[in-house]
């Protein structure tokens, strides 16, 4: 299943990035695809370690690994951060 992200630009922020990028979407494209292949290979890396550890073995391809790992988004994290801030100050 694919996903689709839109985003909306000014026209003061797309005339920059046409400033820079000969391709205001080639750029964004590129941009975005580059950030999930370094978060798949932080996530492949982790669950390889947890996997071993544990005497498993692993199987699959990377986005197959990706796909079944039990991972936490960074909107997650970071209300358990805030929540665990919040509980401190409160204490």
């Amino acid at each position: 299943m694919s996903k689709t992200i839109t985003i909306t630009l000014s026209d003061a922020e797309f005339k920059a990035l046409e400033f820079v990028a000969s391709s205001a979407q080639e750029w964004a494209d590129n941009a975005v695809h580059n950030r999930c292949r370094i978060a798949m290979e932080e996530i492949v890396a982790s669950e390889v370690e947890r996997i071993t550890a544990s005497g498993g073995t692993i199987s699959g391809t990377k986005e197959d690994i990706v796909n079944a790992a039990s991972i936490k988004s960074a909107a997650e994290r970071q209300a358990e951060l805030d929540a665990e801030q919040a509980a401190r100050q409160g204490a």
